[in-house]
């Protein structure tokens, strides 16, 4: 049950972020954020972009289909994401330079949901 719980807390954050923030913009240090990793010019466009992906990682989540491999792959993203952003575009993060250590703890919460809490699925034969 605390696994369930966890993966949609983990499912909303993307969902929150890939909706409210990104798609429908309500935070414009997003786009600002995008812009200056990636250039002005699509900023706008690639944010959205961003966003739907979000929102597809979101669907993956809830899926459970390849758990394991959706797991790495959001410690991946969001470990790279705020590497960049920390040496980029501190200025323009909710907490500076201190957002890192969010990323830190939802990554290692995604990991531990997944590989530590987790109880293996039964095959049926």
């Amino acid at each position: 049950m605390t696994n369930r719980v966890i993966m949609y807390f983990i499912a909303s954050v993307w969902l929150i972020n890939g909706l409210f923030f990104k798609i429908l913009q309500l935070t414009p240090r997003h786009e600002n954020i995008v812009g200056r990793i990636l250039g002005e010019k699509y900023s706008a466009e690639l944010t959205i972009g961003i966003g739907v992906s979000e929102l597809l990682m979101v669907v993956w989540i809830l899926s459970g289909y390849m758990s394991r491999l959706n797991a790495i792959t959001q410690i991946v993203i969001v470990l790279f994401m705020n590497v960049l952003e920390f040496f980029l575009s501190p200025d323009l993060l909710l907490f500076g330079r201190f957002n890192i250590l969010f990323a830190l703890g939802f990554v290692t919460l995604i990991y531990l949901n997944e590989f530590v809490l987790k109880k293996p699925q039964r095959k049926i034969s």
